[in-house]
């Protein structure tokens, strides 16, 4: 389809006017898919054993309140069932939060560059999205946007660690975030990277729920858990919330297979192997950082399952995120470009790291 064909019939022009997301491409000829910060490891057979039973049952619809999966969430955070709701990937939290609270008219703050579906989250309810820049650090400026907090500000987005970036905000300057906003204004921790996080300062969802009752935590097992192609995430927080987000929520989004696929993967023997595949992931992110900044270039602190080049070649940066892009994909390795930002390249097979570096290398030397 032509992205630049006009439409036959009227569609509104700020619909128009905002690009669509763009799902990581895959490559076309041998090497590495690095552009979507994707598990490289293969389900567990336990998992897999789970969806082939699961699968038998694909003529009926899932049960809608999924209480065994919604139990074992909430007393990870230490809650009752209430607080927690299901949908297809976190970013369809996303999409119902900001449709829920923010109209025609109202606002909702977000740091950039960071998740890429965040402009597009206000279209449906005609709400406008306030982009507020990172720091020189590329991290979240949380001064500068509590300062762009107004009467019309109804959502504050964080995502943390954040993407593409890859600093985490910490508990402290959290909390003193949090003193700026008004009680009644929503705030979503966007925790989709969170299983990847070592920093012990790192603030965590289920140690600030109980004292912001307008946070919601926001967590999916797309990453960690490696069920992407299944959809499914989570948010937790105050029930009358959810239950809001429900109401502007796709019904029956939620398929059995990817209840049965969690389920699954919340198990104990399943837990020890995550974990395990969750610690070499972030020993390859740390390495591949680590391999970046000896080639002189300022990669930021990493807390995700991805590490971020930026640009601007005089700052320890690349000159051109398109053309180092260019330069991956013609050796067969594909990573995710944010014009005039910088690189994002997920940790991804213990292979990549090699490639990535020989790479970057030869693009820094051409």
């Amino acid at each position: 389809m032509s992205e630049n064909a006009a439409p036959p019939v009227r569609i509104r022009a700020d619909v128009l006017a905002t690009p669509a997301y763009r799902q990581g491409a895959t490559p076309t000829k041998p090497g590495f898919k690095l552009s979507s910060n994707e598990n490289p490891f293969s389900p567990l057979p336990g998992v897999l054993e789970a969806i082939a039973r699961r699968s038998e049952e694909s003529n009926r619809y899932a049960a809608a309140a999924m209480p065994e999966l919604r139990a074992g969430l909430a007393g990870e955070f230490g809650v009752s069932l209430d607080h927690v709701h299901l949908a297809a990937g976190s970013v369809a939290i996303l999409y119902q939060l900001v449709h829920a609270a923010a109209g025609s008219g109202d606002e909702y703050l977000y740091a950039w560059p960071s998740f890429e579906a965040y402009p597009a989250l206000g279209l449906a309810s005609g709400a406008s999205g306030v982009a507020v820049p990172l720091t020189a650090g590329a991290e979240h400026d949380l001064d500068a946007m509590a300062a762009a907090i107004t009467d019309r500000t109804r959502v504050i987005l964080l995502c943390t660690p954040n993407n593409p970036t890859g600093p985490a905000i910490r508990r402290a300057e959290f909390e003193r975030f949090m003193a700026r906003v008004p009680s009644d204004t929503l705030v979503v921790l966007d925790e989709a990277y969170r299983e990847f996080v070592t920093d012990p300062e790192a603030v965590r969802g289920e140690d600030v729920l109980r004292d912001h009752p307008n946070v919601i935590v926001l967590r999916t097992f797309s990453k960690a858990y490696g069920l992407a192609a299944l959809r499914i995430g989570y948010g937790v927080g105050h029930p009358a919330i959810l239950s809001a987000a429900a109401s502007v929520g796709i019904p029956l989004s939620v398929t059995g297979i990817a209840e049965s696929a969690a389920l699954a993967s919340l198990t104990p023997e399943a837990r020890t192997v995550h974990a395990e595949r969750i610690a070499e992931i972030v020993r390859r992110r740390d390495a591949l950082a680590a391999g970046l900044r000896e080639l002189g270039l300022a990669v930021p602190e990493a807390q995700g399952n991805f590490v971020w080049i930026p640009e601007g070649g005089e700052r320890g940066g690349i000159g051109d995120s398109q053309a180092l892009a260019a330069a991956f994909a013609e050796a067969g390795t594909l990573v995710r470009p944010f014009a005039g930002h910088g690189v994002r390249i997920s940790a991804g097979e213990a292979e990549s790291l090699d490639e990535v570096l020989r790479v970057v290398r030869g693009f820094l030397a051409g």
